[in-house]
């Protein structure tokens, strides 16, 4: 399913970008002219996307009438690597066109991806020497979701749920409707008898009614310190205890000494900074 839907993206990414043709390309660049060129990295950083990358120079290929294995793609490094300012990342060696077509595209993935991972490391080196894992969430780009946490997996971040389809994750616009936590919580106990509960929860008297209806896992949404720490007091050893909200890099190692299990923060994706990396020519054949 997720390749599929990546190449759809791809495919809407060279539509976006190229649409008819390169124009200023095809008017200086001859159609059979190789060229040499290099993916430069321009600040420290996590690398993330090589693999995106390739895939994307395949399909870009095809649309030039072009064998993919026509492009040669020589990796320096590999995904989750920490890469210095002014290294290499890649050699790319193939059609000059090709090339500078993709050019856009590849660096805008590497620069995203990268960038959620470099900031993702951070987070992770905050609570290295603490049991606690660092979440992704929701909170990603549409369409780009499966590769946004790929990037979160690379850096040693987790994984949360990858879309509604597969965990429960009761928050309070289903509290309001269902017209309680417990109800909400045995509602989907009632449905979902193979699938673990997790209830969004606010205050102390919410978390004890999620835990006494049977919640596997509770969510402190939004808590202040002191309070987090009478929910996990609370708490600990019932269920596992996530906290969310407001998560940044100078709490978050505050709130993992709070004793949770989890710490989601939509920060890893939704506010990572777009590293610098660079495409150079560096050779015409």
């Amino acid at each position: 399913m997720y390749s599929s839907l990546i190449d759809e993206v791809f495919r809407i990414a060279i539509l976006e970008d190229i649409g008819k043709g390169d124009i200023t390309s095809e008017v200086i660049v001859p159609e059979q002219c190789n060229a040499i060129a290099h993916i430069i990295c321009k600040e420290n950083l996590i690398l993330a996307g090589i693999p995106f990358v390739k895939r994307f120079f395949s399909i870009l290929s095809s649309s030039f009438s072009i064998q993919p294995d026509s492009l040669c793609f020589e990796e320096h490094y590999r995904d989750g690597d920490f890469i210095e300012k002014g290294d290499t990342i890649a050699t790319l060696k193939g059609n000059a066109r090709l090339l500078l077509a993709g050019e856009r595209t590849v660096l805008n993935l590497l620069q995203r991806l990268s960038g959620i991972a470099t900031l993702t490391g951070e987070f992770v080196k905050k609570v290295k020497d603490l049991p606690v894992k660092i979440l992704d969430t929701r909170k990603t780009t549409p369409g780009l979701r499966f590769m946004e946490k790929y990037a979160v997996r690379i850096a040693g971040g987790h994984n949360h749920r990858f879309a509604l389809y597969d965990a429960v994750l009761i928050k309070d616009n289903h509290i309001k409707i269902a017209g309680s936590v417990a109800e909400a919580v045995l509602r989907a106990k009632k449905s979902c008898i193979y699938q673990k509960i997790e209830v969004e929860v606010k205050t102390i008297e919410e978390l004890e009614e999620a835990v006494n209806a049977g919640a596997d896992i509770v969510m402190l949404d939004n808590m202040e310190i002191e309070t987090m720490k009478k929910a996990v007091s609370i708490a600990k050893g019932r269920v596992l205890i996530e906290a969310s909200g407001g998560v940044n890099l100078e709490n978050v190692r505050e709130i993992a000494l709070t004793g949770v299990d989890f710490i989601s923060a939509g920060a890893l994706t939704h506010s990572a900074r777009a590293v610098d990396i660079s495409m150079k020519i560096r050779e015409v054949l």
